[in-house]
């Protein structure tokens, strides 16, 4: 039986293909992607998991798209890529210069720009709110088997909604994961990261994650919540569409920490919070999430 590689080996075996060096390489995040830093070369390398090859692909040339638009964006780098090393597709991408987590004003400055382009001639492929869902409740061992049988007869309720949902504004290109998380703020201005699920879908979608931070976890004031809406035009609460969308998202949320909870035993009970919130064992919305990542 082969050996799987560890996430270190898997990231020689590409850098050494690449010709990047990959010596002092530092974790940076480890997740369902695995992000390094290379401090040697100024590089950011993104360990996809295995079967993501398509995916990665499409998130390169999203990059240089993005580029080719003068979006502000994270770069691939100008090498061949996605290399794959053991089945993994892996990523390189320029370090960006010092900055921290963006806010909801750089979140809706950069989807407004995004929304307004045109889509790219290469396929992007239709939103999908649900992909992973299913794995990440298979995969949520922390939960009891009564927690995850509500969570995929909740998942087949969601998707048969979608079918159905309202119609809201014309479908354009989205970020898929729009959240300041995936918005980095560096002293030139904010920067657009993370393309796994850029896609073709409703607008709203990209919306509803910032609007989840008011209706849902209270992270967000409502002062900054108006300006969010002033500047994109739109209160996606006020759609007949929002509670389907932001149903989608929360159950996104939960089993997300679901599944990491599985191998990390301090996330266990913000994992088990999450599906209590959705079954209605604790109260009425807001919720006090907490990251886990």
């Amino acid at each position: 039986m082969t050996v799987p590689l560890t996430p270190s080996a898997v990231l020689m075996e590409a850098c050494t293909a690449a010709g990047i060096d990959a010596r002092d390489a530092l974790p940076v995040r480890i997740a369902e992607n695995e992000i390094w830093r290379l401090p040697g070369s100024g590089v950011i390398a993104r360990i996809a998991r295995e079967g993501q090859q398509q995916a990665a692909i499409r998130e390169v040339r999203v990059a240089r798209w993005l580029a080719d638009h003068g979006v502000p964006a994270v770069r691939a780098l100008s090498v061949d890529q996605p290399l794959e090393a053991a089945g993994q597709p892996v990523t390189f991408w320029e370090e960006l210069p010092p900055h921290e987590r963006g806010t909801v004003q750089d979140v809706v400055h950069l989807i407004k720009l995004l929304h307004s382009l045109r889509p790219p001639r290469f396929g992007l492929g239709r939103l999908d709110p649900f992909v992973r869902v299913s794995e990440r409740i298979a995969a949520a061992s922390s939960l009891s088997d009564h927690d995850r049988d509500w969570l995929r007869r909740r998942l087949d309720e969601l998707k048969d909604q979608w079918e159905q949902r309202p119609v809201g504004r014309p479908d354009c290109v989205v970020h898929g994961d729009a959240w300041v998380g995936n918005v980095a703020r560096t002293a030139a201005g904010s920067i657009l990261m993370d393309f796994e699920r850029v896609s073709i879908g409703p607008p709203e979608w990209d919306l509803v994650s910032t609007a989840l931070k008011v209706t849902t976890t209270g992270a967000v004031s409502a002062q900054e919540y108006d300006a969010f809406c002033t500047e994109y035009g739109m209160d996606v609460t006020c759609w007949e569409g929002y509670e389907l969308l932001a149903d989608a998202r929360e159950l996104r949320m939960a089993t997300y920490a679901a599944q990491h909870a599985a191998n990390r035993p301090e996330w266990h009970a913000e994992a088990q919070y999450r599906v209590d919130c959705l079954r209605g064992r604790t109260g009425p919305r807001p919720w006090r999430w907490t990251g886990i990542l």
